[in-house]
């Protein structure tokens, strides 16, 4: 090293690595409209074991009372009463009966209930986040409170409103705030902003539409 030189690592300018970002231009993995805005995260399916578990249990005592019934016969012994009644009331009573049409309906509404049940996903409650970009697989959610509360805190925030009530929903964000001081119309655009600011850092998958409603209180 020959007198006057600059030891190695020790220059004025940082040293820099081939391929280095500067951290000016960094982005977030879930940055809004960065190179890394992620996959898109489908809510997650509920098992529904509640609702599982009651079929589950009526299939299984009404096989079971039938295949005991089935099998007495088999033996010799006549078949209960709950059977003998409730063949002849199926062969006697006329289809368009009060009871026979109750029945239906009910049996109707209840199948219908567990194809619903079978086709969508369920647990409204979450909202789904954006996965980061390089991990598809990695799946978070937000409780819809949670994500209300958040929204609330940054709306009471905005100079001029005194009060706020937020609620977040599948498609929609409603916010209604009481304004003590100011234009109400400058305080709606700053709460819009704010709010629109506040689901950018939030990252949902599914931004919901944000609908403001202010009102002027003076007491």
């Amino acid at each position: 090293m020959t007198p006057g030189s600059t030891p190695p690592g020790r220059s004025g300018a940082p040293s820099a690595h081939p391929g280095a970002v500067p951290p000016a231009q960094a982005t977030s993995p879930l940055a809004p409209g960065g190179p890394g805005r992620g996959h898109r995260t489908h809510r997650t399916w509920s098992p529904r074991r509640i609702t599982a578990a009651l079929v589950a249990a009526v299939i299984l005592v009404a096989a079971v009372a039938a295949l005991v019934d089935v099998i007495a016969v088999r033996a010799g012994r006549p078949a209960a009463f709950w059977r003998r009644h409730l063949a002849d009331e199926l062969a006697t009573r006329p289809v368009d009966d009060v009871w026979m049409l109750t029945g239906a309906a009910v049996a109707a509404a209840v199948g219908v209930w567990l194809i619903v049940l079978a086709l969508t996903p369920g647990r409204r409650r979450w909202l789904p986040l954006r996965s980061p970009a390089g991990c598809p697989r990695l799946r978070a959610f937000l409780d819809r409170e949670g994500a209300a509360v958040l929204l609330r805190d940054a709306a009471l925030r905005v100079p001029g409103v005194g009060a706020a009530r937020v609620l977040v929903g599948r498609h929609r964000i409603k916010a209604r705030a009481d304004v003590r001081f100011r234009d109400p119309q400058r305080v709606k655009d700053d709460l819009t902003a704010v709010l629109g600011e506040e689901c950018d850092q939030l990252a949902l998958a599914r931004p919901p539409r944000i609908v403001v409603r202010v009102r002027q209180r003076t007491d």
